[in-house]
């Protein structure tokens, strides 16, 4: 058994710890080290499980990469670990496989056809980059935005971060782009509140093809969940199509 795979002799002890049924699902997910998979290098020297348990205590806690815990591998390996698979792009890979299979097991198609975009601005550390963050004057608060995107299941769909001087509706435009990459062109619904009204928003929805929706209107997907699950007469691949009225 290879060394990245073997069982890891670390006791579970924090609550962002995979379970062994948890481990098997991402571990078939993750690429192969590259001296498996015939690119040559060394062995790696910790296994992966600990690995992705501390990159998930440090996403978990809000931490520092050199506060991990002792009992963790070195923080600069697992930051190391943890860049290469985010420039390769195996983070957004493995998201989208998890939330594909969370999808299908809810008996919805695996490409989500309607979202939900909202943003929250953060506090930044005096070490960020002041080219990074900005001033949030509505939130009084000095740092970035993270913009979000779910699917109606509340499922992450795609991330992008600004400094939190940015406006939603300026965001909108790149974030929305990123949706459409992420998920595809079944996207045709985009719930927002206020923030993102404006013609930035709106040139991002054409360039997508989705249909903007003020989120004051989005309790009706909750109630078409909840008619599918009662067994209602909808597609139940669909997320945004109403409930059937009923006598």
């Amino acid at each position: 058994m290879a060394t990245t795979h073997q069982p890891s002799p670390r006791t579970n002890r924090y609550p962002t710890d995979l379970t062994d049924a948890q481990w098997a699902e991402l571990d078939a997910l993750l690429p192969a080290p590259a001296c498996l998979a015939g690119r040559g290098g060394r062995w790696e020297k910790y296994c992966r499980r600990l690995i992705v348990d501390a990159i998930l205590y440090v996403v978990d806690n809000g931490i520092k990469w050199r506060a991990l815990p002792a009992d963790f591998p070195p923080w600069p390996t697992v930051y190391k670990r943890f860049t290469a698979w985010e420039k390769a792009g195996t983070t957004q890979r493995l998201l989208d496989a998890l939330r594909d299979r969370v999808r299908l097991a809810d008996g919805r198609a695996a490409a989500p056809s309607a979202a939900i975009i909202d943003s929250q601005s953060v506090r930044a550390a005096p070490t960020v980059a002041a080219s990074t963050r900005g001033y949030d004057a509505g939130k009084k608060v000095q740092g970035r935005k993270r913009h979000i995107a779910v699917d109606t299941l509340g499922l992450l769909i795609t991330v992008l971060v600004t400094p939190a001087s940015t406006s939603d509706r300026i965001a909108a435009r790149s974030l929305l782009r990123r949706l459409r990459s992420a998920a595809g062109r079944r996207v045709r619904l985009v719930w927002a509140d206020g923030g993102y009204t404006g013609t930035p928003a709106r040139l991002g929805t054409h360039d997508t093809g989705a249909d903007p929706r003020d989120s004051e209107t989005a309790r009706p997907a909750a109630l078409h969940r909840a008619a599918t699950a009662m067994g209602g007469g909808t597609d139940p691949g669909m997320d945004h199509q109403p409930p059937p009225l009923r006598p």
